[in-house]
C-alpha cells in the first residue's frame, strides 16, 4: 500500500502476524460498543497471532462502564480500566497504553469512525519496519470551524513534533510498543501522545483508510476543545510561543525607533513636534499590549511549570476489570 512517511524504516520483523493490543478511550458509548467489539473480532483474529482489547471508561455518564464490565466478562480478550473523572481524550490513551501487554498498540475512537477492517492497513507498515503508523482519513465530514480548529491544531502538533508528519495526525494510530517506553515515567496533567511518541522514535509513515460516519451521538471534540488542545500543545510541548513573543517584542522596538527618527527628523526640519493625541494614545497602546501578550506567555509557561512541580497524575484508575476476567 502506498503511504507517506518521515524517517527511515528499520528492518522488518520476521512475525507476519503480530500480537495486537487495541486501546479505546470511551465517553458515552454506551449503545456502540457492544457493535465495537463484535467487529473487532474477527479483524483481529485474522491479522494477528494474539490479541487484547482495552477500553477506557473516561468519566463517561451514560452507563459505559457497566457496559464494558458485561464485555469483559463475556470476552476474555476485553479489559476495562474506569478512570476517577473526565481526564481527557489522551490521558485516557495514555492510561490503556501502559496496560497493553502485547508488541503493537492500536487506538482509535469509540464511534466506530474508524472502521475496525482498516486495521490491517496499519499492520502492513509495521510489518515493513516502520514505528509509528497513521490511519489519514481520505475525506473528513466535519463543519467549517471544526475542520479549522483541526488544521490549527496540526499546525501546533507540527511544531511541538518537529516532523512534516504532524500534518497526517489522526487518533486512529498503530505503534510499536517499545516506543512507549520512552514516556512509561512522564507524568502531567498535559498529554498529548503524539507529541510524546517523537521521544520515543522518528520513524513515522501515514496510510489513507476509510473514514465511516458516526454509528451514534455527536463528537465530543468541539471548536473551543480543539483551540485549547492546540494552545496546550503549543506551551505544553514547545518553545514557539516565546520565540513569537521575543520576534514581536523585537518588532515593537524596531517600530518605536522608526517613530523617534520619524519625531526627531521632522523637529530637525520643520521645527516643530508631531502633533496629535491619537498618535501618541495609539502607540502607547500597541505597546502597553505587546506587553501584556509576553507577560501572558510567559505566564503560561510559569503555570505548566507550576502544576509540574505538584506532581499531579495524567489520571486515576477507579477500578478495573482485570482482576474479576482473571480470576479463576
Amino acid at each position: 500500500m502506498r503511504h507517506e512517511s518521515a524517517g527511515d524504516p528499520a528492518c522488518p520483523p520476521s512475525n507476519p502476524k503480530p500480537s495486537v493490543s487495541v486501546v479505546i478511550p470511551v465517553y458515552n458509548s454506551a449503545g456502540i460498543l457492544p457493535r465495537l467489539v463484535e467487529r473487532l473480532k474477527p479483524v483481529l483474529e485474522a491479522s494477528s497471532s494474539s490479541y487484547e482489547l482495552i477500553m477506557v471508561n473516561d468519566g463517561s455518564r451514560d452507563g459505559s462502564w457497566d457496559v464494558v464490565e458485561q464485555l469483559a466478562r463475556e470476552h476474555r480478550w476485553v479489559r476495562g480500566f474506569d478512570l476517577m473523572r473526565n481526564y481527557g481524550q489522551h490521558n485516557a490513551l495514555l492510561c490503556g497504553i501502559r496496560a497493553a501487554r502485547y508488541d503493537v498498540i492500536v487506538t482509535m475512537d469509540d464511534d466506530l469512525q474508524h472502521p475496525p477492517e482498516e486495521i490491517p492497513n496499519l499492520l502492513e507498515p509495521l510489518a515493513q519496519g516502520w514505528d509509528v503508523v497513521y490511519g489519514t482519513p481520505v475525506s473528513e465530514r466535519h463543519g467549517v470551524f471544526r475542520v479549522l480548529a483541526s488544521r490549527v491544531t496540526k499546525l501546533a502538533l507540527q511544531n511541538a513534533m518537529g516532523a512534516e508528519i504532524a500534518r497526517k495526525v489522526s487518533a486512529f494510530r498503530g505503534f510499536r510498543r517499545e516506543v512507549a517506553a520512552a514516556f512509561a515515567d512522564y507524568r502531567g496533567p498535559f498529554v498529548s501522545v503524539d507529541v510524546l511518541l517523537t521521544w520515543g522514535t522518528t520513524r513515522f509513515t501515514a496510510v489513507p483508510v476509510r473514514h465511516a460516519p458516526r454509528h451514534g451521538g455527536v463528537s465530543n471534540y468541539t471548536f473551543r476543545k480543539l483551540v485549547t488542545h492546540a494552545l496546550n500543545m503549543m506551551t505544553g510541548f514547545s518553545v514557539l510561543p516565546l520565540q513569537l513573543a521575543s520576534v514581536m517584542g523585537l518588532g515593537f522596538a524596531l517600530f518605536g525607533l522608526v517613530v523617534l527618527m520619524y519625531v526627531v527628523a521632522r523637529y530637525l526640519v520643520q521645527g516643530g513636534s508631531v502633533p496629535g493625541f491619537s498618535f501618541l494614545a495609539s502607540i502607547i497602546a500597541i505597546f502597553s499590549g505587546a506587553q501584556l501578550l509576553g507577560l501572558g506567555i510567559m505566564g503560561e509557561y510559569l503555570a505548566r511549570m507550576h502544576f509540574r512541580m505538584m506532581d499531579r497524575p495524567s489520571y486515576v484508575v477507579r477500578r478495573d476489570t482485570v482482576l474479576k476476567v482473571d480470576k479463576p
